[in-house]
């Protein structure tokens, strides 16, 4: 049934625009992201059933609906285990002992430029963007206490190294995850987008290199010392990325299971540090009253995992799915990619991330579901993960520093290297045709 240009399909689109103006406006209104696109799922999806219940096909939207929380089931669970590594090794002062050993260096504010943003753009691949932006935030704003340009243009770099950098791996971004989870690209063939990715956040990250002073910075030594087992963990975390891809690609089995698989490593190494654990000096105040550190629970880093992030996802797929229930995204897809062709439609689409997040709109492409060849679908994987640096509010990343950073990087700071960044952006696209198509054996735009 084709609700477009019914009042159902207006409704539809009248309270998902409202519902993302709210999560735009996050930062001014401290309503939590994930409020009002669950609320808006939820009332698009009763218009629909309320609409097809009087047309007597009542079962239809809630096998629809199912389909889409099978999709969200496997994002969720495969997020889950990897956000729950990442705060056990944050609760083990992995991140911190890296900051405190970056402050150490008595680097340049220009070699702490191009430190700080080398590493966003090689752990982003790994511990996703968002986690590795607030850790490089952290370490920039510890080390630029008295100079406010180095933090600003610091922190304009690290958005767009680690936005860059999660574009060429299956676990950098939630947009590289879902087209992997899809099956659309093989795991290896995202790391075809090494060499655009990398040019992505070479070229602005060098025209703002030149902004920042030479002069040693002023930041004191901290001396942070990894919990027991932290280095266990993180091999456990590798571990669990090997078993992840090798169910996928060996068993044909989801990511997701491999994921909660290697969870399950985490715990029994979890349950073996507690047992073993004993009160030392490092876990006392002043070595006299017990202090605050406590034995590892890997069931409090499942509960300290972001909720609100994984909420919001559920509102995005649900919204999303409704609007393509309705029938707007076949319309979408018949416009961009029937008429444009794949290729300038995923230039636009990266422009589009850049205002809306690359969350939804990826959902959305999935959605539309366009018959494109590898090259394509790699073209919109990175048009989505390294458009939304344009803006600060174009990613997680973006809109998480601006209010780590607050007063320090903003909008309007962030918009005065937009064109440096859209360079990288083009040249970024540019190096992926040139390069990729013959990778994979297709011309561009079919």
């Amino acid at each position: 049934m084709d609700l477009t240009a019914h009042w159902v399909g207006f409704a539809a689109i009248v309270i998902f625009v409202a519902a993302y103006s709210l999560v735009i406006a996050e930062e001014y209104t401290h309503l939590r992201k994930s409020k009002p696109v669950m609320l808006a799922a939820g009332l698009i999806w009763v218009l629909i059933a309320i609409q097809y219940t009087s047309v007597g096909d009542a079962n239809a939207p809630g096998e629809a609906v199912l389909e889409f929380l099978v999709e969200f089931a496997q994002l969720f669970l495969f997020l889950l285990a990897a956000m729950t590594y990442v705060n056990a090794m944050s609760e083990r002062n992995v991140f911190l002992a890296l900051r405190g050993w970056l402050q150490g260096k008595s680097l340049s504010y220009r070699t702490m430029f191009w430190v700080t943003g080398g590493l966003s753009f090689l752990l982003s691949p790994v511990i996703d963007n968002l986690t590795t932006a607030l850790v490089m935030c952290a370490v920039v704003m510890a080390i630029g206490q008295d100079n406010k340009r180095f933090v600003s243009v610091a922190c304009i770099n690290i958005v767009v190294a680690a936005n860059a950098g999660g574009a060429f791996s299956p676990f950098g971004d939630i947009t590289t995850l879902m087209v992997w989870q899809r099956g659309l690209v093989s795991f290896g063939a995202f790391f075809a987008l090494f060499i655009p990715a990398a040019a992505n956040f070479l070229i602005p990250a060098t025209l703002m290199s030149f902004t920042i002073d030479n002069e040693k910075s002023q930041a004191n030594a901290v001396d942070v010392q990894m919990k027991r087992g932290a280095r266990r963990i993180v091999l456990l975390f590798v571990a669990t990325i090997a078993t992840a891809v090798s169910f996928h690609n060996f068993l044909h089995l989801p990511p997701f299971l491999g994921m909660m698989t290697g969870l399950a490593y985490l715990k029994f190494f979890g349950f073996y540090l507690r047992k073993t654990h004993t009160v030392t000096a490092y876990d006392r105040k002043d070595y006299g009253e017990p202090g605050d550190v406590s034995p590892f629970d890997s069931f409090r880093e499942v509960s300290r995992i972001e909720w609100d992030t994984l909420l919001f996802f559920f509102g995005v797929i649900m919204c999303v799915g409704g609007i393509g229930f309705i029938g707007y995204l076949e319309h979408l897809s018949a416009y961009f990619y029937g008429e444009l062709g794949s290729t300038t439609a995923n230039i636009l689409i990266g422009l589009l991330s850049a205002i809306v997040d690359n969350i939804p709109v990826m959902v959305a492409v999935l959605e539309m579901n366009p018959t494109m060849d590898t090259a394509q679908w790699l073209l919109v994987t990175l048009t989505t993960g390294v458009g939304g640096s344009l803006f600060s509010i174009g990613s997680a990343a973006g809109i998480a520093l601006m209010g780590q950073a607050r007063g320090l990087y903003t909008f309007s700071q962030h918009l005065r290297w937009t064109p440096a960044i859209a360079l990288g952006y083009a040249i970024s696209i540019w190096l992926h045709l040139f390069l990729n198509t013959n990778y994979v054996g297709v011309m561009p735009g079919s």
